[in-house]
């Protein structure tokens, strides 16, 4: 390569030495011309194009800051839409949290008035069932002293062959002393004719001392023997109370004929003795009507040893032996009409004469008869 320097080739002389003379490129020269009038002109436009470039930045600032504010805008406003769409939500929980609340409450006190309900009626239904128990047990008692009673007057005592001993007044005038009434004499009852009974079909033989049978009462017993009741609808029990019942429970008083009659019906009324000894002072917690001198329902002044109670009541009235023989006498009847309905006495023919000699000691007793107490 070519450094500027000729180098003399052998055999040839040596070339003229040359003075190196300084010089310039011409694109040097050019490009400092250029150079020159760029600054010149540079120096025109540089005023002009910062104010060009400044006003571009305000505008791209003005344009970022549009944008921006616009999109701050856009999300200000799905803020607020999101911020009231959760107060919305928030309200409507409350809504829900309040009426759960309420219901709450309701729920609770519905189940506490059920609760103390509940309670109650158990109370009320153990006070209740207590009180069946205790009745029911007096009711077993009293059935079985009935019961043995009953026994001990089927088996000794028939209108045929009756037991004189539960039956005083049956007894011969040497043990009883005197009596008022008739006496039929006995050897006319040889010659009584059995009776026939049309209603029932067969011939009921009449008893010794010369009793006959109504046919009519007859046929009206054995309409009620086929069903036995206490009703008093039945022809039968309609007589006997039109007949007996009524009248011998027909007192002065009365208001409390009536309640005796309703506590006899019910087989709830007691008699109970007054003890002769306390007889002047006698004191007891009870309420008592009328006085051992005078009767509460006849109003007379008598001697009264005896006092009844009416069902659970606590009252007592004294009574006396007049009105307790009358008393006595449909209790009689109404307790034997029960064994019937029981089933405990099964002989129509003797049932018969025994109602019939019950329905007599209630004659008697309404027209003043009654045994003696010692």
């Amino acid at each position: 390569m070519w450094s500027g320097q000729p180098h003399p080739d052998k055999g040839h002389p040596s070339p003229l030495e040359a003075v190196p003379v300084p010089w310039k490129s011409t694109v040097s020269c050019k490009n400092h011309r250029e150079s020159s009038v760029g600054e010149e002109t540079q120096g025109e436009e540089g005023p002009a194009a910062t104010h060009l470039d400044v006003s571009r930045l305000r505008s791209s600032s003005m344009e970022i800051r549009e944008k921006g504010s616009e999109f701050l805008k856009e999300e200000l406003h799905k803020a607020q839409k999101e911020l009231k769409l959760k107060d919305e939500e928030c309200e409507r929980l409350s809504k829900v949290r309040e009426q759960l609340e309420r219901e709450l409450e309701e729920l609770t006190a519905s189940l506490f008035e059920e609760a103390h309900k509940m309670v109650r009626e158990a109370n009320m239904k153990q006070a209740a069932s207590e009180k069946q128990l205790k009745e029911a047990r007096g009711k077993i008692d009293m059935l079985q002293a009935e019961v043995t009673a009953l026994k001990t007057l089927v088996i000794t005592s028939t209108p045929a062959s009756p037991n004189r001993e539960l039956h005083p007044q049956l007894l011969s005038p040497a043990k009883a002393g005197p009596r008022k009434g008739h006496l039929r004499h006995k050897s006319t009852s040889s010659s009584l004719c059995p009776a026939v009974c049309p209603a029932a079909g067969h011939i009921l033989a009449q008893d010794k001392e010369g009793k006959e049978v109504d046919t009519t009462l007859f046929a009206e017993f054995q309409a009620w023997r086929e069903s036995p009741t206490l009703d008093k609808t039945s022809p039968f029990l309609e007589r006997v109370y039109r007949e007996d019942v009524s009248p011998c429970l027909d007192f002065t008083m009365q208001e409390l004929s009536a309640l005796v009659r309703a506590a006899v019906e019910d087989n709830t009324l007691t008699i109970e003795p007054v003890a002769s000894q306390t007889l002047p002072t006698v004191k007891v917690a009870a309420v008592e009507y009328g006085s051992t001198n005078t009767c509460a329902l006849s109003g007379l002044s008598r001697t009264c040893r005896h006092r009844i109670r009416l069902g659970d009541s606590e009252s007592h009235y004294y009574i006396s032996p007049s009105s307790r023989a009358r008393i006595t006498a449909v209790c009689n009847f109404f307790t034997y009409i029960r064994y019937i309905q029981q089933g405990l006495v099964r002989q129509d023919e003797p049932m018969f004469w025994e109602i019939t000699r019950l329905r007599k000691e209630m004659s008697l007793a309404k027209l003043g008869f009654f045994p003696q107490e010692a």
